[in-house]
């Protein structure tokens, strides 16, 4: 937003009069701007220019009058947002809700000799891989996570915290005693 003295230009038809005004018309294209406010004009021009790079970035341009003595405008205008909450799209496994009894019984199922057979180190993962992945789609529940903790693994509770901490304090401890 400013005065930016170009009265040469046309925002209209976005056509210049003079060389200098068609620079900066290029210099506004070559940076993607657009020129949101068309109802200021001084002497005929319009010189006091709200550019963004976002169209509906920017709305209720209003002019509040001269700035002092000066023939410039105030001129207000609002950066539009959408306000919306960011939802973590983050999930991990519910281990607290996992029936481990279900999943050890599919597992124990399988006729791993038979499944396994013949097979080398490679394809012999892949099968295993598969059946554990099916058993824990079965049994262990998926949650998104959110809020302050959505990136901390779901196996780092508060008592797990506290003896970090209390270990970080043990180590800074016996480290300036020794010198």
């Amino acid at each position: 937003m400013g005065d930016f003295s170009q009265p040469n230009i046309c925002w209209r038809d976005e056509t210049a009069g003079h060389n200098q005004s068609g620079r900066f018309l290029e210099c506004v294209d070559d940076n993607f701007l657009l020129q949101v406010k068309e109802d200021s004009k001084r002497k005929g021009a319009m010189l006091d220019l709200v550019l963004t790079n976002k169209e509906r970035l920017v709305g209720n341009v209003k002019l509040k009058g001269s700035f002092g003595c000066s023939d410039h405008e105030t001129v207000e205008f609002k950066i539009l947002r959408a306000v919306r909450r960011a939802h973590s799209k983050l999930t991990t496994l519910d281990f607290r809700r996992a029936d481990f009894g279900l999943f050890g019984d599919l597992l124990g199922r399988v006729p791993w000799d038979k499944a396994l057979e013949g097979r080398g180190t490679q394809e012999s993962w892949l099968v295993f891989k598969d059946h554990l992945l099916q058993a824990q789609e079965q049994c262990i529940p998926a949650k998104r996570k959110s809020g302050r903790n959505a990136r901390r693994p779901v196996w780092m509770n508060q008592e797990l915290l506290d003896k970090l901490k209390r270990k970080r304090e043990a180590y800074r401890g016996c480290g300036s005693k020794g010198r």
